[in-house]
């Protein structure tokens, strides 16, 4: 079911295991002055959500913004054939039934005037003339303040099963907003990944939605700035 976060934004959760750890994993709706929705990282669609979403507004965009957040597009995409579906580059190649109207190709740009979006980059490649092994678009919404990652962050408090949360003490990441292990295994190259988070920075954002963890809803970018310099070990 669709829940309101802030005016014209709602997110959608359910159930998801990683490596046997419920890690949860998250969508996010945000709706235009247009009464256009824009839906990021689908999750698996029931009547109960898609009467939600018809409730209020249009489905417009869907876009998938990593390699790996493609699971549940193309059921969405058959609900909304009218949606222009937006991809992560690499996703094409990688899935190339996916009848996507758009990759993504700048580094940096705007859906409109509301949600801007930037390539975080810095991830090892798989070879030299692939894409990187995330590939993950993040997106600003300006009216509410919000930054909007997908798999760059998780955070994992005491909303989540014991064994999601032993483990997350046991790396030293309960209660954190911090970068996810794929990505620091993926990480190549340290100041690539280290601009991309200062251009992030500039954002003003205070909220900040992630697939997999809560949201954290106040002191948002200090709490970025702060798990990337101890996570990856960068001065920002």
């Amino acid at each position: 079911m669709l829940r309101e976060i802030d005016n014209n934004i709602w997110v959608a959760e359910q159930p998801l295991k990683y490596w046997g750890l419920e890690v949860g994993t998250r969508m996010t709706v945000i709706r235009l002055p247009t009464n256009e929705l824009i839906v990021i990282s689908p999750i698996r669609t029931d009547s109960t959500t898609i009467h939600q979403l018809n409730e209020i507004g249009n489905v417009a965009y869907i876009i998938a913004p990593n390699l790996y957040h493609h699971l549940f597009v193309s059921d969405f995409k058959a609900i909304y054939p009218e949606a222009q579906l937006w991809i992560a580059p690499g996703l094409d190649s990688k899935k190339p039934l996916l009848s996507a109207d758009r990759v993504i190709t700048n580094d940096r740009g705007k859906i409109t005037e509301q949600l801007d979006y930037l390539l975080f980059d810095g991830f090892k490649v798989l070879d030299l003339s692939g894409p990187s092994i995330l590939n993950e678009f993040v997106f600003f919404h300006k009216s509410s303040r919000t930054l909007i990652l997908t798999d760059t962050a998780f955070h994992f408090n005491d909303s989540f099963p014991l064994k999601t949360r032993l483990a997350a003490k046991l790396f030293g990441v309960y209660d954190q907003l911090i970068p996810s292990v794929l990505e620091k295994v993926a990480t190549r190259e340290k100041e690539k990944v280290k601009n991309s988070v200062q251009k992030i920075l500039c954002w003003d954002f205070n909220r900040v939605i992630m697939a997999h963890g809560s949201i954290i809803e106040d002191n948002g970018k200090k709490k970025l700035k702060d798990g990337y310099e101890r996570f990856l070990g960068i001065s920002l």
